[in-house]
């Protein structure tokens, strides 16, 4: 399943759009740990340059950081209806 979208709604969280057409939440501040995801952690602009990497078919950070698609679809969830 590959995310073909992706857009920040709050610190550390993410609305994700996968390749069936899914939208989904994800709060993924308890991914974001280790030396490539500390700059996403301490800066704010850095976490939001989040972008889709249509190749990997996953989100990455312009310092190279990405998380797998798979993870991200089974942590995340459907969007609570407002």
């Amino acid at each position: 399943m590959d995310v073909v979208a992706v857009r920040v709604l709050a610190r550390y969280v993410l609305e994700l759009t996968f390749s069936t057409g899914e939208v989904r939440v994800l709060d993924v501040e308890d991914s974001l740990w280790g030396p490539a995801f500390e700059p996403l952690r301490s800066d704010h602009a850095a976490f939001t340059a989040v972008r889709v990497d249509p190749e990997a078919a996953t989100i990455v950070w312009p310092n190279g950081a990405d998380l797998s698609p798979e993870g991200l679809y089974a942590k995340s969830r459907p969007p609570i209806p407002a």
